[in-house]
C-alpha cells in the first residue's frame, strides 16, 4: 500500500512539475522574442552591421590631413586558374593609406619603401588566390584581403585602406 502511495505522489509532482516548466516556457517565449526584436530595430536605426570580423573602410576613420599614402606601381599578378584553360592575369597599382598620427607609422610607415618587397608578397599572395571571375566581381573583397593581409603582416592597423588607382584584368 505505501508503495502505491509513493507512486501516485510521485505522479502528481512530476506533473506538477511538467506544468509549471510549461508555463515558465510559455511565459519567457514572448519576452525573448520581444527582446530581440527590440534589439534588432535599436541597430537598424543606429545603422550597424549585425556581422564580425570584416575589414572594411567604413570602420575606420581617419581625418584627411592625417592621411598619408604610398603607391606601389604597376604590379602584374597571375590570377589563379578558373578551369577555362587560358592563363589570366592582373596589371594594378595599389595604394596604401596610412594614418601618420598611429603611434606604429613612426616604426612602420615612414620607411615603408624599405619593406616594399615584403608587401609586394603579401599582395601577389592574396591577389594570386582569386580566379578572374572572383577579382572581377568583387574588387572590394580583394582590398578587404590584402589589408587584413598587411595588417598582420605589420602587427598593426595604421594601414587603413587599400585601393586600386588603375587595374586592368584579362
Amino acid at each position: 500500500m505505501k508503495k502505491n502511495l509513493i507512486t501516485v505522489v510521485i505522479l502528481a509532482l512530476v506533473l506538477v512539475n511538467l506544468i509549471l516548466t510549461s508555463l515558465l516556457a510559455i511565459s519567457i517565449l514572448p519576452e525573448t522574442k520581444k527582446a530581440n526584436e527590440l534589439i534588432t530595430q535599436v541597430c537598424s536605426a543606429i545603422n550597424l552591421e549585425l556581422r564580425s570580423g570584416a575589414v572594411s573602410m567604413d570602420s575606420i576613420r581617419v581625418p584627411i590631413e592625417q592621411v598619408v599614402t604610398h603607391e606601389i606601381a604597376d604590379m602584374t599578378i597571375n590570377l589563379k586558374e578558373s578551369g577555362d584553360g587560358k592563363s589570366h592575369y592582373a596589371t594594378m597599382s595599389i595604394l596604401l593609406s596610412m594614418d601618420k598620427e598611429h603611434e606604429d607609422y613612426k616604426e612602420y610607415g615612414e620607411t615603408i619603401a624599405e619593406k616594399e618587397s615584403l608587401i609586394k608578397d603579401q599582395i601577389n599572395s592574396v591577389v594570386g588566390g582569386y580566379t578572374y571571375e572572383e577579382f572581377t566581381a568583387d574588387q572590394q573583397a580583394v582590398q578587404n584581403s590584402i589589408l587584413a593581409a598587411l595588417q598582420a603582416l605589420f602587427n598593426s592597423d595604421f594601414i587603413f585602406s587599400v585601393g586600386f588607382p588603375t587595374v586592368t584584368s584579362m
